[in-house]
């Protein structure tokens, strides 16, 4: 039997027995490595593996605990970091022909951070191509499959560090969020997923650096964030990860975010609460829109709160968060670096790299931006919390670039995307969590919004509804299988 149920174990127990003395980094590598070896043929979670790295690793922070020096938050903790983001000395593709080959020579802060921490990396997970879509395929690696049924796809952008966690391979994963990349997979593999406020956790080199074309962009609307499977984890994560770095423009000074106290606080009674269940015109698929509702309400009447059921704070600004995607872009760079292979890319990556985009389409776009945060400021004054269905559906089927319909409606291929991009624009803290399961045994989220800055309180009301109705012991029939 292996030293420990990786499926089962939560980060902060894990890197508790480890500091301990309980069992051995080189023991919970050791199992993570025979997950991956029973799992990864099924789901192709990890796109570059690093056995041999996170070997070496644990068995350094191994010696370092027989030394008996101080070991970090995350010490012997396994995770996987998304393909989008850059680790010194281990390829980093971003999921795309073009870089192939591409090894980086230096961390991206958040790795350095985890790094310091004493995390042990087993690899990077899989990812739509530069971040384009809500799935987990691309042209340079198998598809990613959801471990709740792998004919469904995980989600994206983060689609392997999700399908990792939820799998059991991991208990906490890497992802980056520029419209939902790390919410949509958690919500479609029953697990939590948290875009923290915009600069609470530094993005460098990332898309701020413009030395790498097609990488660099997205710099106002890009977050990392955590994916896993408790709230305490992921509040460990965050507090690992946060905290200023004059490389990025936009991180933040440290204003002492009790991030793990904070996902243990009661919330006062009495808050006002705000319910959307779609956002703009979008339709929702009703059995998602049933669990959702349900579990909002459930989660108001538990901590005593006024649920307000409202019209969303804004319209439909897809057109707009799709244009703004494509000025912080280097369309020049990608199309210099695609040209004569544009048929190598994935279709959403080529459908932007082949419009004529005109400035007044980026202008008028930046001004519905500007109005959509005055909107939200003022629907923040009202309430504490937005509560919405993460996605408006739930996974679709494994190779599908998007649902096709929802409730019978044709709808665009990011149409998972309505309740999720609105916080990227406006930089509003947001995680989603377990809200229940279909009739045929698919997760479906529920996703937490709070004001901007206000992240305790988001992280005060996902650990509430947790405590509620714990959702981690729940695992997909693959990880126990054979």
């Amino acid at each position: 039997m292996l030293a420990v149920d990786l499926a089962a174990c939560d980060a902060v127990t894990l890197a508790e027995r480890v500091r301990r003395r309980e069992i051995s980094p080189v023991e919970v590598v050791e199992a993570a490595v025979a997950a991956m070896d029973r799992l990864e043929p099924k789901l192709h979670a990890f796109c570059t593996p690093d056995v041999d790295g996170a070997r070496a690793a644990a068995r350094k922070l191994e010696q370092k605990i027989l030394r008996g020096e101080a070991v970090g938050a995350l010490a012997g903790v396994p995770l996987g970091i998304k393909d989008l983001i850059l680790t010194r000395g281990l390829r980093t593709t971003f999921g795309s022909r073009l870089y192939a080959d591409y090894v980086p020579d230096a961390d991206d802060v958040a790795v350095e951070r985890l790094l310091a921490a004493d995390a042990i990396v087993l690899g990077k997970t899989n990812a739509a191509e530069f971040g384009y879509g809500g799935f987990g395929h691309n042209a340079l690696f198998p598809t990613t499959r959801n471990p709740w049924n792998p004919a469904l796809t995980s989600g994206g952008s983060s689609a392997g560090s999700a399908a990792a966690v939820a799998a059991g391979i991991c208990p906490v994963a890497l992802g980056s969020d520029g419209g939902g990349s790390v919410r949509l997979p958690a919500a479609f593999c029953g697990l939590v997923g948290v875009k923290p406020s915009m600069g609470r956790i530094p993005v460098w080199p990332g898309c701020r650096d413009a030395s790498l074309p097609g990488v660099s962009g997205w710099e106002s609307i890009e977050h990392y964030g955590p994916i896993a499977r408790t709230v305490a984890d992921a509040a460990l994560m965050c507090a690992v990860m946060s905290g200023p770095d004059r490389r990025d423009r936009w991180s933040l000074p440290d204003e002492g975010v009790r991030w793990r106290e904070a996902a243990a606080r009661p919330l006062p009674q009495g808050l006002r609460v705000a319910w959307t269940p779609t956002w703009g015109s979008q339709p929702v698929d009703p059995e998602v829109a049933r669990i959702a509702e349900a579990a909002a309400r459930a989660f108001a009447a538990e901590i005593g709160a006024v649920l307000e059921e409202t019209a969303s704070p804004f319209g439909d600004l897809i057109e707009a968060d799709r244009a703004i995607v494509a000025m912080e872009t280097d369309l020049t760079g990608l199309r210099r670096l695609a040209q004569g292979r544009e048929s190598e890319l994935t279709p959403s990556l080529r459908k932007v790299l082949a419009r004529a985009w005109r400035a007044e389409e980026f202008t008028d776009a930046t001004t519905a931006r500007k109005q959509a945060v005055s909107a939200m400021v003022a629907f923040m004054d009202r309430y504490a919390l937005l509560l919405t269905p993460t996605a408006p559906i739930v996974a679709f089927p494994v190779d599908c670039d998007g649902p096709g319909a929802i409730a019978g409606e044709a709808v665009a291929d990011d149409a998972w995307s309505p309740c999720l991009y609105p916080a990227n624009l406006t930089g509003q803290p947001a995680a989603s969590v377990p809200a229940g399961w279909t009739a045929a045994g698919l997760p479906v989220g529920l996703q937490f919004v709070g004001a901007r800055l206000d992240d305790e309180t988001v992280f005060a009301a996902a650990g509430a509804f947790e405590r509620m109705a714990p959702w981690a012991g729940r695992r997909p029939p693959i990880s126990a299988g054979p």
